[in-house]
C-alpha cells in the first residue's frame, strides 16, 4: 500500500494498480473477509484511473492550445526530471519538457508555447492529485478492513 502511494507521484510506479493489488493480498489473507464485488470495483476503479493517468495531462496540454509535442514533452520531461539531481525536478522537468516540445517541435511562437506547457503541467497535476487520493483511499479501506476484523487475526 505505501508502494502504491509512492508510485502515484512517481511515474515509473504504477500507483493505484499497486495500491489494489495490497487490497488483493488482504482478500486472499483467510482471516478476512472480503467479497468479490468489493475486489472487482475497486479493481475497476484503479483500471481506470490508471488509463487515465496518460490521458489527463494531454487533455490539459490540448486545452490550453498544446499539441501532441507538448505532450510527449511532458512525459520526456518528467522522466529527465526524476533523474537530474534538481531541486523540484519532479515538477520543473514536465513543464520545461512541455515547453521544449511546444518551441522546437511544434514551432509554436513563445506566448502560446508557454501557455500550452502550462496546461500540460496543470494536467500532470490533476493526474497526480488524483492518483494519489485513490491510493490514500484504498491505504484507508486496508486499515478499516484489518481494524474492523481485528479480533479475527489472532
Amino acid at each position: 500500500m505505501l508502494v502504491g502511494i509512492l508510485g502515484s507521484i512517481l511515474p515509473v510506479i504504477p500507483g493505484t494498480p499497486i495500491s489494489w493489488l495490497g487490497l488483493l493480498v488482504l482478500h486472499l489473507a483467510p482471516s478476512i473477509p472480503f467479497d468479490w464485488v468489493f475486489i472487482v470495483l475497486t479493481g475497476i476503479v484503479a483500471i481506470g484511473i490508471y488509463v487515465m493517468d496518460y490521458i489527463i495531462p494531454a487533455i490539459g496540454t490540448k486545452k490550453f492550445g498544446g499539441s501532441k509535442a507538448g505532450a510527449w514533452g511532458t512525459t520526456i520531461g518528467l522522466i529527465i526530471g526524476i533523474i537530474a539531481p534538481i531541486p523540484f525536478g519532479i515538477l520543473i522537468g514536465p513543464f520545461a519538457g512541455a515547453l521544449v516540445g511546444e518551441l522546437l517541435f511544434n514551432k509554436t511562437e513563445g506566448p502560446k508555447a508557454f501557455k500550452a506547457a502550462l496546461g500540460s503541467f496543470i494536467g500532470f497535476l490533476a493526474s497526480t492529485f488524483i492518483k494519489f487520493m485513490a491510493t490514500v483511499v484504498y491505504l484507508g479501506l486496508f486499515v478499516y478492513k484489518v481494524f474492523m476484523n481485528w479480533e479475527l487475526l489472532f
